[in-house]
């Protein structure tokens, strides 16, 4: 289903980086939202993802307007390129959302410089 999704379907999506507690439920997912984030919940299809710290697993709390759904994926070979780094809240865009889906990374690791010497 998020490998096929189409990324207009969702209001947003943002990605919850750092590792949660896989066991979470609804509840406690849409707690670390509000609470941590204070980041209104209740907009119809927000997609939040989570990732333990096996990263072969990721959760989905999405909200349709009268309830929510729990998605859990898990990958049966590889894993999620999940940004570990840091406690933010990482809102995707469309590309994003795509290499996440497909194991790469969320932002590229080669980076342009401005070198101070030619040699």
């Amino acid at each position: 289903m998020l490998n096929d999704a189409d990324f207009n379907y969702f209001s947003a999506v943002y990605v919850v980086c750092g590792r949660t507690d896989m066991r979470y439920g609804i509840d406690s997912l849409a707690a670390i939202i509000e609470r941590k984030y204070k980041i209104n919940l209740f907009v119809p299809n927000t997609l939040f993802l989570f990732c333990g710290s096996s990263a072969s697993k990721i959760k989905g709390l999405l909200w349709e307007g009268d309830g929510f759904l729990l998605l859990y994926k898990r990958v049966e070979q590889g894993h999620f390129s999940w940004p570990r780094n840091s406690d933010e809240l990482k809102k995707l865009r469309p590309e994003q959302f795509k290499w996440l889906m497909q194991g790469f990374a969320l932002d590229p690791i080669i980076h342009d410089i401005k070198p101070r010497f030619s040699a």
